[in-house]
């Protein structure tokens, strides 16, 4: 029975594209082209997504999948949602629900307390079928719990040309224990840190450009005496990653805000010691302590749950600590929209340091949870979101003629970002994107040359590919975090007056919540990586 079933559906397949053949007969090769933009008579302008690369019948074939059930794929991304994501959405759903019987809804956490949303969405069982991963998202640690499906023997299945697009030695780099857990990116970028200010206010008040720490208080202390309705520094609640780390990075050669208070440096990555209660952490409290008592970031912060470029952008804030080259250029367009005679500058730490690290493939992808019961569809699907032009500029820019326009190849978004719904990446689809599909705006330029800059002084990742198990520890981890939560972010914060007695109450927290057994079974795992790895 089942035979016949099947040479039933092989006749009924060959039939279908058979007439799907003839009836295209005599047309041009227009059904390959990419969605384009009409006008209708009333002069506003649509995205014609009737267009498809190919009928939905070779898609399946293409796929191997079955798409006879209609499904809806939720879809989870980081951050805040863009004001016309729906209409995105549809257009995206009138594609894919002719080509995948799929349709998907796209969901955002919010940039608010996202990390502690993120683990909820992937220990509540909540059916969820794609979602962002990243270094900074924990990709590695979740993998090795279990929270992701292996998509290693799904992926030449559901997304061939997916599997077929990205390198071979970016797969062998995502994966955990031997087996995929993400859809890595495949756009080389650099993520490393910098500082950004108002370089407006610096010609105008004469300060020094940021090079190092002490240029950028010297310029921070500059605003503060001639700017003094304006925040020197914008800064908040993660003051953690978004105030210590930074300081770390430049100023002791620290690879990341790494875990439990450890310290780890990139020119000695073997040695692995005690951040937390160090003479190095004392003068890190010391400047943050400083700071806060000059003025340069609230009092309020830990209640501050803003970003830390919208103060940039409206004129609140002169500066941030640490930012990465695009999302810089990101903040000076929305400034320059708003207030064209501001101009913001940039500064990246790695010219300071003498190396930098082009992001590793672990630092933006995708993955499907266990909840999900729709992996080969979520793949299928977000092998379109790669692959498809169509697909892919729409859901990183818009409509063309809407929301931008293309002027001798730049990107041009039409309004600014308050009138405009959907401006330039606004889905954060930062994993999706495609260097063969890319728009830039002419102020990019800027940004590559900042790359250019530092591809001359690159060197590899040496510790993103590190998963971290912490099953030994896991009733420790969750102590240690909540005792930094409590007792370290007011040190980060500036707000503790004696800061040894302080540092000193924190560690005795600290221990008793089991640090050193953290501490140790943590080095065990590192120096394994290490070792295995031959990292020096």
């Amino acid at each position: 029975m089942l035979r016949t079933r099947k040479l039933w559906m092989s006749v009924l397949s060959v039939m279908l594209v058979l007439t799907v053949v003839l009836s295209g007969c005599g047309k041009s090769d227009d059904s390959k082209d990419t969605a384009s933009n009409t006008t209708d008579n009333t002069g506003d302008t649509k995205t014609d997504t009737t267009k498809t690369d190919t009928p939905k019948e070779d898609d399946a074939a293409k796929t191997g999948i079955d798409t006879s059930k209609p499904v809806e794929l939720q879809f989870y991304m980081l951050g805040d949602a863009p004001k016309d994501l729906s209409k995105i959405q549809d257009l995206v759903n009138q594609m894919a629900k002719e080509e995948l019987n799929t349709t998907v809804k796209f969901n955002y956490t919010t940039w608010t307390d996202w990390d502690q949303k993120y683990k909820l969405l992937l220990s509540s069982g909540q059916p969820i079928d794609l979602i962002f991963t990243a270094d900074w998202t924990q990709f590695q640690s979740y993998a090795k719990k279990g929270a992701f499906q292996d998509i290693t023997d799904i992926l030449p299945k559901a997304a061939p040309e997916l599997q077929k697009y990205v390198p071979a030695d970016m797969w062998d780099a995502v994966k955990i224990d031997g087996k995929i857990y993400t859809v890595p990116a495949t756009y080389k970028e650099y993520v490393t840190l910098g500082f950004v200010y108002r370089e407006d206010l610096r010609v105008k008040y004469n300060l020094p450009k940021p090079v190092d720490m002490a240029t950028f208080e010297e310029y921070l202390d500059g605003i503060k005496k001639n700017e003094p309705d304006m925040m020197p520094l914008s800064m908040n609640s993660n003051v953690r990653d978004n105030l210590i780390a930074p300081i770390r990075d430049l100023t002791h050669d620290a690879i990341g805000a790494t875990p439990y208070g450890l310290g780890i440096t990139y020119k000695d990555p073997s040695n692995v010691y005690s951040y937390w209660g160090s003479d190095e952490q004392v003068q890190d409290l010391t400047i943050a302590q400083r700071w806060q008592q000059k003025g340069f970031f609230a009092k309020n912060v830990l209640n501050d749950k803003d970003t830390l470029q919208e103060p940039v952008v409206s004129g609140k804030a002169a500066a941030i600590l640490g930012d990465n080259p695009t999302r810089f250029n990101d903040t000076r367009l929305k400034m320059k929209s708003a207030h064209p005679d501001w101009e913001l500058a940039y500064f990246p730490f790695p010219l300071a340091k003498g190396y930098a690290t082009p992001v590793h493939p672990i630092h933006n992808g995708f993955a499907v949870p266990k909840s999900s019961k729709n992996a080969e569809r979520a793949l299928a699907f977000y092998e379109k979101m790669v692959l498809d032009k169509r697909y892919n500029q729409l859901t990183e820019y818009g409509v063309e003629g809407t929301n931008y326009k293309v002027t001798d190849g730049y990107y041009e978004m039409i309004g600014d970002s308050t009138s405009n719904g959907f401006p330039r990446e606004s889905m954060n689809g930062w994993a999706w994107r495609n260097p063969e599909y890319m728009l830039f705006d002419k102020d990019f330029d800027g940004v590559k040359d900042i790359f250019a800059s530092l591809d001359k002084i690159q060197s590899p990742d040496k510790f993103t590919g590190f998963a971290e198990d912490y099953t030994p520890y896991q009733a420790e981890k969750a102590a240690v975090e909540q005792v930094e939560s409590q007792y370290f972010a007011p040190l980060y914060a500036g707000l503790v007056d004696n800061i040894q007695e302080g540092l000193q109450t924190a560690m005795s927290k600290a221990k008793q919540a089991g640090l050193e057994k953290i501490h140790e079974e943590y080095k065990k795992q590192w120096e394994q990586y290490v070792t295995t790895n031959g990292i020096k």
